[in-house]
């Protein structure tokens, strides 16, 4: 599905752009043998399996879940690996839950494989869905979570701000979708943005890159006419 965000045409700002959680549809006997010299015997018990190293995560527990991953996972350096070239983001420490967020689905190579399904020209490249039908079974194990705002850090939607959209539902909130994310490609930035939507990182190498995506042919729901895939999401410090 694909969400739209709306902004009155008094201000000057007009349709904005939307989160897309599923526009999409299709695009892995333990037995021990131990041998000596007598004989050969086998264990016929299996063994049990290991639990998830990972809950699944909820709108109840997710909050909690982040609250203690950032503190163990202070990584805040990443990089989007694309067919035009690699963009390197920093996470900014103090929007703590949406860093740990992305972190985690990058350790947990949730981004692999998504793609950029949102280009407005001369304004944004939203990613992190995809019409894999794969993809929205990782995102169903990873589990179904909101994330609250954080806008009060003085962080502005300028050229190059990495920002989370809102969820598609009825959101008087602006709860964040966690598996998206856009990155704002105007060259004066968009601070009207600036109290709804939470800035959590930016580009510090590769806005040509953005600027290439941005520039790609897109059909008239602003969907590239040839997909723009995110091959690799990784941590680099």
């Amino acid at each position: 599905m694909r969400f739209l965000l709306l902004f009155p045409m008094a201000f000057g700002i007009g349709l904005l752009f939307m989160s897309c959680e599923d526009k999409q549809t299709s695009k892995k006997t333990n037995t021990t043998v131990i041998k000596d010299s007598i004989a050969i015997t086998t264990d016929p018990k299996p063994k049990k399996p290991k639990p998830s190293e990972y809950p699944k995560l909820t709108d109840q527990n997710a909050m909690e879940f982040f609250l203690e991953y950032e503190k163990e996972n202070p990584e805040n350096k990443i990089r989007i690996i694309t067919d035009f070239g690699s963009i390197d983001i920093e996470l900014y420490d103090k929007t703590k839950f949406h860093r740990a967020n992305f972190v985690y689905l990058t350790k947990r190579q949730y981004f692999d494989g998504t793609q950029f399904y949102r280009v407005v020209k001369d304004f944004v490249i939203q990613g992190g869905s995809s019409d894999d039908y794969n993809i929205a079974k990782r995102r169903q194990k990873i589990g179904k979570y909101l994330l609250p705002p954080d806008t009060k850090h003085g962080y502005t939607h300028k050229r190059g701000a990495v920002s989370m959209p809102s969820s598609e539902i009825d959101n008087a909130y602006k709860l964040a979708s966690p598996f998206q994310f856009f990155i704002i490609q105007r060259p004066g930035g968009a601070d009207y943005l600036d109290n709804d939507y939470t800035v959590f990182g930016e580009v510090t190498s590769g806005m040509d890159v953005v600027d290439k995506i941005n520039a790609v042919k897109t059909d008239d729901g602003d969907w590239p006419l040839q997909n723009v895939y995110i091959r690799k999401v990784e941590l680099i410090e």
